[in-house]
């Protein structure tokens, strides 16, 4: 299964860049065993408002694929909890997941309720760089997991 990181917009530098670039290539590595792949897609919409970078988000979503939504009104999973979510999905023939990030404005109510899981970092606001970071962070996490690695300790 291909665990896509999808984001609205395009960074080319800075460290945030450089860390999200650096947990999607470990993920890639750990993944291999698992029939995991990792990747991060950047969508640049015509038009730089919510309506159309969830259709944009949607438009790229391979029929049958797996969209979790990061939304602040999604639920608080725990890194091995999201790791058995992909799992699952991956056991059950979905060929590709797709994490997705919105824009400044977020998700829309139609991509929120087509989404298989509507998924929350908590209460906070993160700027989008530190997000994409997390969110890649967490795929490599969720493979580590899945792969019995010791990176990830309960606690």
């Amino acid at each position: 299964m291909i665990i896509s990181l999808v984001a609205i917009g395009r960074y080319r530098s800075g460290l945030e860049t450089a860390l999200t670039d650096d947990y999607i290539a470990r993920a890639q590595l750990t993944g291999r065993g698992l029939g995991l792949q990792a990747r991060l897609v950047e969508i640049v919409p015509r038009k730089d408002n919510q309506a159309a970078e969830s259709a944009a988000i949607l438009a790229a979503l391979p029929a049958g694929a797996a969209l979790a939504a990061l939304d602040e009104r999604g639920d608080n999973l725990s890194s091995g909890a999201l790791a058995r979510k992909l799992a699952a999905w991956r056991d059950g023939g979905r060929a590709e997941a797709m994490l997705a990030i919105g824009g400044a404005d977020g998700h829309t109510e139609d991509l929120r309720a087509r989404a298989d899981l509507v998924l929350s970092f908590g209460a906070q606001t993160w700027p989008h760089k530190l997000v994409r970071a997390m969110a890649a962070e967490q795929i490599y996490r969720a493979m580590t997991i899945l792969a019995g690695h010791p990176y990830h300790r309960e606690g």
